[in-house]
């Protein structure tokens, strides 16, 4: 009777305090390289809109999951290092904030999955090998919507009534880029407009495109973005003031450095829903069976201050449309 109570008492006591050991293993906290190509502080909006997106689904930062952040400041030379540092830290996933950083992050590794924040052609690029189907370590977020080129030009035609030229900047080299002039050209066509496709493959392109532009006598710019434009946007928004050339642009840091219009897809959205990738690959699914989804909101901005220095009136009806206006 005693022995059987001392087994008891034994096996009891190694229950205690075992079972609580065991209890108390700390539970892998998620680490999430995110991969930066511009500061962030240039990007706050599309920053906070991500982690909007992890709190929604219940992740704060800090506490239930850590976010790597790096930047290369601009720097391209130095996204290949950040990139392999991630690596290195065998974080859980990778979010790149376009395309440039998916690229290089493409190039670390073939293992770790990576979230695309947004990419003008994931196809082209050599990405994924479908958005349905990605197929690799790769998925997230596209900007392909071909509606865009064809309300770019409805918008300056409106602002601009007598619109009959548009002088076009972009890189056919680009991926995306010949979907983009397709749009672009069908758009022309319904509303009778011709378009004047300048390619801009060096920085010392740009003045020259916009004094051809000028002597053509265009009668307004529509920017395809490409990494070199968008490296030089101030430049683009400057020229197109100094030549007073009505212009909109594919990028919304274009009009925040002093550019007329912006329309296109709205990025704090797609960066809000790139943590939806996240939260699923955390949860185990593979991004080869993940879908690449497109854009689902867009934006309209308006910026005032360009208007007047080119002398433009922008109509009461189309500034009623813009999500933002910059007086």
């Amino acid at each position: 009777m005693i022995r059987r109570f001392n087994v008891g008492l034994l096996f009891a006591f190694l229950l205690f305090t075992v079972c609580p050991a065991n209890a108390q293993q700390p539970t892998k906290v998620p680490r999430v390289g995110f991969l930066l190509a511009v500061p962030l502080s240039t990007i706050p909006a599309r920053i906070e809109a991500f982690r909007q997106g992890l709190r929604a689904l219940g992740y704060v930062e800090g506490k239930n999951i850590v976010i790597e952040w790096r930047s290369s400041e601009r720097k391209a030379d130095r996204l290949p290092a950040l990139a392999a540092e991630l690596v290195r830290l065998n974080v859980d996933v990778i979010v790149s904030g376009g395309p440039p950083p998916t690229r290089v992050a493409k190039q670390a590794t073939a293992t770790i999955p990576i979230v695309m924040g947004y990419d003008d052609d994931p196809i082209g690029s050599g990405f994924v090998e479908s958005l349905a189907r990605p197929g690799g370590n790769i998925t997230g977020l596209a900007t392909l919507a071909p509606e865009i080129s064809g309300k770019q030009i409805e918008i300056l035609k409106e602002i601009v009534p007598k619109l009959s030229r548009v002088a076009v900047l972009g890189n056919a080299s680009q991926p995306g880029h010949p979907q983009a002039l397709r749009e672009i050209n069908l758009a022309a066509d319904a509303l009778r407009v011709q378009i004047q496709y300048l390619e801009i493959r060096e920085p010392k392109d740009i003045e020259t495109a916009f004094q051809t532009a000028t002597k053509e006598r265009a009668d307004a710019v529509l920017v395809v973005t490409t990494p070199l434009l968008t490296a030089q946007r101030g430049q683009v928004a400057d020229l197109a003031i100094k030549n007073r050339l009505p212009a909109i642009y594919s990028r919304p840091e274009y009009v925040e450095d002093g550019g007329l219009l912006f329309y296109g897809v709205s990025y704090t959205d797609l960066f809000r829903r790139a943590a939806a990738y996240v939260d699923k690959i955390l949860k185990g699914a593979k991004p080869a069976d993940l879908p690449v989804e497109q854009p689902k909101k867009f934006e309209f901005i308006v910026n005032l201050k360009a208007a007047k220095q080119i002398g433009l009136t922008i109509p009461p009806n189309v500034l009623a449309r813009a999500d933002r206006v910059i007086r």
